[in-house]
């Protein structure tokens, strides 16, 4: 018999959350949010099989985020209406079925719609993640969601490298394939493990679409870490959908080649247990700053030496660390901020949160393929240096306020 949840934080004990489980939802996130990042480094050979011109490249990768933004508005707030684990697994069925169309589709149009169900379907990671925060105590919050986005940015850090090899072994429908059979999998083991949590909800749907514009609204800490995520988010979307086009082009990397480039994102992810503990100990502030400005610095490593050559690659590495290190820390520190306004509340500050700085993924996607395009990756880079910029104005802004 699975336990009971309560959407009560003070009623939530410690044993509530075992390590077992912890280790469960931390795979359970990085395996579901992998899907939304297949298909990065994959735009050039996917293009090509469905017809699509390099300009309109992007709209592989931006639909998915677009169909991932609109879950989080749409399907997200629904965690605070409807028992969570019967949710998750509804919203995880979506997902797997969207795999399985976009491995079989051979035409631009079936395939795209796929990635915006893909990304529909991936927003029960976004159940989980405010899952885990309510079974977590106050003061190991930090920690437990830390952990659990560990796992989240990995499987983020993973799925690029895991999908190129796999398009290198065989071709790129093989890593939908796969997927699809993981999601089913996983909800096999979903299903056994994860505990009930059935909210008390006071508002009907309707009603809670409407208040999180209102959240959004009057809450200061749900605004101010949203904009810092969009923008640290586009950029890093920015990067990741440009970076396979330059790899390809100017240092001339075979597919395997860009799946081991991509590999060197994944030590970014240890930024979300450190970030977790930091925000326990009451330093979120500096560790913001410090986390938007690893963002912008990484655009800035890209120029130290001229492109082509194998200290180009090598600052385009460390570019690719930096930067990740960054957005995983400022994500944890943003979820960490907004998951102490309330329980009641946290799957629309989820929504909220998660839908704005996804639309900066998407829109980061799109202008990266088109500034590629016309200028290459000078054009592309100076214009994700300047969202990280846009972030630290506002950051340096609040500072300035609260001295004042």
């Amino acid at each position: 018999m699975p336990l009971t949840a309560s959407s009560d934080d003070n009623a939530v004990s410690e044993s509530a959350l075992s390590p077992r489980l912890m280790a469960i939802l931390a795979l359970a996130c990085g395996l579901i949010v992998a899907n939304i990042y297949y298909a990065q480094p994959l735009v050039g050979p996917i293009s090509a099989a469905l017809g699509l011109p390099v300009a309109a490249a992007g709209l592989i990768v931006t639909m998915t985020q677009l169909g991932y933004g609109a879950g989080l508005l749409l399907v997200v707030p629904l965690g605070d209406l409807f028992e969570n684990r019967r949710l998750i697994l509804c919203v995880t069925a979506i997902c797997t079925l969207a795999l399985a169309a976009a491995a079989l589709s051979t035409h631009a149009a079936p395939f795209l719609l796929a990635s915006l169900l893909i990304g529909i379907g991936s927003v029960s990671v976004q159940i989980l993640v405010p899952f885990a925060a309510h079974l977590a105590p106050e003061a190991v919050r930090g920690r437990v969601v830390g952990n659990v986005m560990g796992g989240l940015m990995l499987g983020i850090m993973l799925a690029r490298p895991a999908a190129s090899f796999l398009t290198a072994l065989w071709c790129w429908q093989a890593i939908f394939v796969l997927s699809a059979l993981l999601m089913v999998a996983l909800s096999l083991v979903l299903a056994k493990t994860l505990p009930r949590r059935e909210p008390t909800a006071t508002l009907a749907y309707g009603g809670l679409l409407l208040s999180m514009a209102h959240l959004a609204r009057t809450t200061p800490v749900l605004r101010r870490r949203s904009l810092y995520q969009a923008c640290l988010f586009g950029a890093f979307s920015l990067f990741w959908t440009t970076t396979p086009l330059l790899l390809a082009g100017v240092f001339h990397l075979s597919q395997a080649g860009i799946a081991l480039f991509a590999l060197a994102g994944v030590a970014g992810a240890v930024a979300a247990p450190v970030a977790g503990r930091l925000a326990d100990r009451g330093w979120s502030r500096p560790a913001s700053g410090l986390a938007i400005g690893c963002v912008a610095a990484a655009f800035l490593l890209t120029h130290l030496v001229p492109g082509g050559s194998k200290l180009a690659l090598a600052m385009l590495v460390l570019a690719a660390i930096v930067l990740d290190f960054g957005v995983s820390a400022s994500l944890v520190l943003g979820q960490r901020a907004i998951y102490a306004l309330g329980a009641e509340t946290r799957g629309r500050l989820t929504g909220v949160y998660m839908a704005t700085f996804f639309v900066g993924g998407a829109l980061g996607s799109a202008f990266g393929a088109w500034a590629y395009a016309r200028g290459g990756w000078t054009l592309a880079s100076w214009g994700g240096l300047a969202l990280p910029a846009l972030a630290l104005l506002y950051y340096c802004g609040e500072f300035r306020r609260r001295r004042a």
